[in-house]
């Protein structure tokens, strides 16, 4: 879990540093901060999804995952989540977003997966250890924009990748190349909409769409049966 622990600890660590920032930087620099990330995270988001070798698992991921997350109601449960430490930090606002949009874009991606998948079979870390630095730069960045909420997205990887290293070997059987390609297209779908949510053009449920990053691994299954 020693990769685990850096990733959490250097986006603790870049939040603090991007709360001393947030309090030297005025409410209009930190809007058009928040929009000029949206921007750059769209366009990432946009480059991973094309990445899809077949198109039609990618829609069937996106539409299976959405309606398996609706009727969880895992954005529900996230809000509810960044509602109850909001309600806690009485002198606070915007925690809500700050952790819910955090812990998307931290938790959603190749890197999460594959390196708790590194981490938990081969005890090497080395994609826990770049990711670590990368999440430690956006929460400088986010956390300037958005405050306290980034911080507690710490605890979303912690969690979130953690289940991922301690079941690594049962999902490594179900991890071929082109599975990763189409998980990490999906993540690239969802990282995409977390930029339309940021731009407020229409509020998403991106928590429910969770699980559609899970989804190409049963359809490997079922294909191969």
């Amino acid at each position: 879990m020693t990769g685990n622990i850096v990733n959490t600890a250097a986006i603790l660590i870049g939040g603090l540093l991007g709360l001393a920032f947030k309090k030297k930087i005025a409410e209009r620099f930190s809007n058009i901060m928040v929009e000029a990330l949206a921007l750059a995270i769209m366009v990432y988001g946009i480059s991973q999804g094309i990445t899809t070798q077949n198109p039609l698992v990618l829609f069937a991921s996106i539409a299976i995952g959405a309606l398996i997350g609706e009727m969880i109601d895992i954005e529900k449960k996230l809000n509810d989540l960044g509602d109850y430490f909001q309600n806690r930090m009485k002198n606070s606002t915007n925690v809500t977003q700050g952790f819910v949009t955090a812990s998307l874009l931290f938790c959603v991606g190749a890197m999460a997966i594959m390196g708790g998948l590194q981490s938990g079979l081969q005890g090497n870390h080395e994609i826990l250890y770049a990711k670590s630095f990368l999440d430690g730069v956006m929460s400088v960045i986010f956390a300037s924009a958005l405050g306290v909420g980034v911080l507690l997205a710490a605890g979303s990887v912690f969690a979130y990748q953690g289940i991922i290293i301690l079941m690594s070997g049962l999902l490594k059987p179900f991890l071929a190349a082109n599975v990763v390609v189409e998980m990490t297209a999906v993540g690239g779908v969802l990282i995409f909409a977390i930029g339309i949510t940021m731009l407020k053009i229409k509020h998403l449920k991106l928590g429910n769409m969770l699980p559609a990053v899970f989804i190409p691994i049963i359809i490997n299954i079922f294909y191969t049966l």
